[in-house]
């Protein structure tokens, strides 16, 4: 499988594929990838059996991608969690490593790491990392953007993004914060929001606010 097409499955799981239908649109904008393209790629899951594509409704994943997902998520979240707690690593800087490690990860390395650090529930990007089994939390998949204007929520986790994360820490937006959505300007505008954790107001990019969960 190439190195694309996992990085298609995490997604899908990391919008919520696994248990609900998540759109075209939404894989695009978090992989930064034009519509037409992702169409193509779906297209090539399905008859691999590693997606749904209701046309229309959405995308989901099947079991066996499922399964092949939570394999891929669980390596890369443990090694992110590794590099920060045991390396000191940034969190912007985890994903380029996180990414070429996992390719490279035997079952038993990553059994091995789990255990070092103490079978972790979260990556450090507030992700839900698998168990061996296969078990996993369940965990938001609402995003900013989707969030109406006036509903107070609290950030639970972000797209696992270089840019994204540079650009939350220049902002100092943290998981945990909780935040007062006033208002979303038109035409794919920026999210205005106040975070009372720290009472600051912030503008947050059309885009951004995709890569932010919440609830």
């Amino acid at each position: 499988m190439t190195p694309m097409k996992e990085d298609y499955l995490k997604i899908i799981f990391e919008l919520g594929g696994a248990s609900e239908k998540v759109s075209n649109k939404q894989i695009a904008i978090s992989l930064n990838i034009a519509a037409g393209s992702v169409t193509e790629m779906i297209n090539k899951m399905v008859e691999e059996g590693l997606v749904n594509h209701e046309p229309y409704a959405g995308i989901s994943l099947t079991d066996a991608g499922r399964k092949k997902a939570v394999t891929l998520v669980r390596k890369h979240r443990l090694w992110e969690t590794f590099l920060v707690k045991k390396l000191g690593f940034a969190l912007p800087d985890l994903d380029v490593e996180a990414e070429r490690l996992e390719h490279v990860t035997s079952e038993k390395l990553a059994n091995a790491m789990d255990d070092a650090l103490d079978h972790p529930k979260k990556c450090p990007h507030g992700g839900t990392i698998p168990d061996r089994n296969g078990h996993y939390d369940s965990e938001s998949h609402l995003i900013l953007n989707d969030v109406k204007d006036g509903q107070t929520v609290t950030v639970t986790r972000f797209i696992d993004n270089h840019d994204l994360l540079t650009y939350l820490g220049d902002i100092k937006l943290d998981i945990g914060d909780k935040l007062q959505v006033n208002k979303h300007d038109p035409f794919e505008g920026p999210v205005l929001v106040t975070n009372l954790t720290d009472k600051q107001d912030l503008t947050i990019g059309y885009k951004a606010a995709h890569y932010i969960f919440v609830e």
